[in-house]
């Protein structure tokens, strides 16, 4: 099986020293990318640990696909505990930094400890002795700066592009839960606040840079260059209008969250449309290698507006949910929460609550004066800094989050099969983790397509997914190459038989629901605020838990026993 080769490098930010590991063992098992980071930090980040302490661990990693000029490729994972779920938590970006990332020469970067002072941290291949080259660079004048202002300073200082970078902004720097560390200026690891972790370890930037030679070997089959054919020569409409294409059909079938979460449709949704955003485009975007092309550099010059996108979730959360129907008003909030360092989804659907609780949805002023108040903790931003669960309470709102995360759109009360995988996945409210809305929507050939409404037949549907993009996360390979990645060409891409890989994947979700039970999660954290309105959802999450061997409590028996034979378990 093919995987990600390279030592780990171990980066203390307490004693500033750096080390490295041979783990050649982890590799050969778990690939890269999201498998390598979940075993790491399996075993290394203490099962109690506070997620903004110095005993928390973030992990970075590629797989072997970025060894490769395959497109769909451009992509690597990050891994921690989650200030926003308290949970084992996986994110990964698009964009560049991959590339650079597998320049320097490591299979994974570790980083343990905290600064007291603010450092960037750049990270280079190995001198000609093999002795790792890391450089901790004090910067108290980037203390607060945005996005741009940490990359301008980069590339001043060492010649290094913003496709070199992973760093924070002032979210991240303020501990705000759902901070995203950001990548090529617009490209996030998002969701569960890796951010803040940074943030917390005093880290507001990491380069990477390098032209060290991967030992993989690069014999990739004829299936590599017809993934790459087929991306550059697809007429899909997400080319046009990224992930925005679903908006009006997800608007049809009542799952598009409105109002924060009150309606399942908005009468404005033309007016946020993909046609809209198709009309904002002004040039293609991609990510590294990749010809499919589907990023959204959009502009609006009489708005002095430019950014990447929004994508489909970012116009759910700023759109439709805050009851706003203009583009150029989606825009403007993208454009800030990619500068302050946010993740849009979760941002949008907090503040969405807040509108709720003054009255005023659709005042797209007010939503952006109110992201600027989250990122620097400033007014009523200091409590929705705290996301969606911890703060819901006090603005007499109801809690649309699970295990803490605020639901992306797909509305599981319409996709009922999404709304169960929503309450299974160990990340949150996460669509992307099993990704079973599709198969829920006209957008799958009818024998692999399921009725909306109920559960019948799709636990085991649900399971298989969320094992495959564990695989995806690994290897890493972007999740909108279905339909061309099939199965037996992600078989022939990693070297190995696809139900091996399957299983490998379930190792990788087994060890994330392992290490979560450690933190007291069980069934009670998988479940709804809409749970009773899905028939069957008792019997279908009961049934999920049957597939995978687990306990009917949601818990995985015999901890020791997940992590396998590779290298021991965190209770050696």
């Amino acid at each position: 099986m093919k995987h990600a080769q390279g030592e780990l490098l171990s980066i203390d930010l307490t004693d500033r020293t750096v080390t490295t590991e041979p783990i050649d063992d982890v590799l050969s098992e778990f690939i890269g990318g999201r498998g390598l980071n979940t075993r790491l930090a399996y075993e290394r980040i203490p099962f109690d640990a506070d997620p903004l302490g110095p005993e928390n661990r973030i992990y970075f990693s590629t797989g072997p696909m970025q060894y490769s000029t395959t497109s769909y490729t451009g992509r690597m994972a990050a891994t921690s505990v989650s200030p926003l779920t308290n949970g084992m938590f996986s994110s990964n970006a698009g964009g560049f930094l991959s590339r650079n990332f597998t320049g320097a020469g490591y299979a994974a970067v570790e980083i343990v400890g905290a600064s007291d002072d603010l450092l960037a941290i750049h990270v280079r291949e190995a001198d000609e002795d093999g002795a790792p080259t890391v450089e901790f660079e004090e910067v108290p004048e980037l203390e607060q700066a945005e996005v741009p202002a940490v990359s301008d300073h980069v590339e001043a200082e060492r010649d290094l592009e913003p496709e070199h970078l992973a760093c924070i902004g002032p979210a991240g720097e303020n501990g705000v839960r759902f901070a995203s560390i950001m990548t090529s200026e617009t490209r996030a690891f998002g969701r569960g606040g890796l951010g803040a972790v940074l943030g917390a370890k005093g880290v507001k930037a990491l380069s990477f840079d390098g032209d060290a030679d991967a030992e993989i070997e690069l014999d990739w089959p004829a299936d590599a260059g017809e993934i790459h054919r087929e991306a550059a020569t697809s007429d899909s409409i997400m080319k046009r209008q990224g992930t925005t294409s679903v908006t009006e059909l997800s608007n049809e079938m009542e799952a598009l969250p409105t109002y924060y979460f009150s309606e399942q449709s908005f009468e404005g949704v033309e007016g946020i449309s993909g046609d809209r955003v198709e009309e904002k485009k002004y040039k293609k975007g991609t990510c590294s290698n990749c010809a499919f092309a589907c990023k959204l550099p959009t502009r609006d010059e009489e708005r002095g507006i430019e950014t990447e996108g929004p994508e489909f979730e970012t116009v759910m959360a700023f759109g439709s949910n805050a009851g706003v129907d203009k583009m150029v008003d989606v825009m403007a909030a993208n454009q800030l929460c990619d500068e302050l360092g946010m993740d849009t989804i979760s941002c949008g659907n907090v503040v969405s609550m807040f509108l709720e609780s003054e009255d005023e949805f659709g005042n797209a002023e007010l939503v952006r004066s109110v992201v600027e108040q989250i990122a620097y903790r400033e007014g009523v931003g200091d409590k929705l800094a705290e996301g969606i669960h911890r703060a819901h309470e006090e603005f007499g709102a109801d809690d649309w989050t699970v295990k803490g995360m605020t639901f992306s759109a797909h509305d599981g009360r319409s996709l009922n099969g999404q709304g169960l995988a929503f309450a299974t996945a160990n990340r949150g409210a996460d669509h992307m983790y099993a990704e079973f809305y599709p198969y829920e929507y006209p957008l799958v050939s009818k024998e692999d397509a399921f009725e909306p409404s109920g559960l019948d037949g799709k636990p085991p549907k649900i399971v298989e997914k969320e094992n495959r993009n564990a695989i995806l996360d690994s290897a890493v390979i972007c999740k909108f190459s279905r339909g061309v990645v099939t199965d037996d060409r992600l078989a022939a891409l990693l070297d190995a038989d696809y139900e091996d890989l399957i299983a490998t994947g379930g190792r990788v979700v087994e060890m994330e629901r392992a290490f979560n039970n450690a933190r007291g999660f069980d069934r009670g954290d998988d479940t709804l605020p809409y749970a009773d309105q899905i028939e069957g959802f008792d019997e279908g999450l009961s049934e999920y838990y049957a597939i995978r061997g687990w306990n009917d409590d949601g818990t995985v028996p015999g901890y020791d026993d997940v992590v396998g034979p590779a290298a021991g378990t965190a209770d050696d």
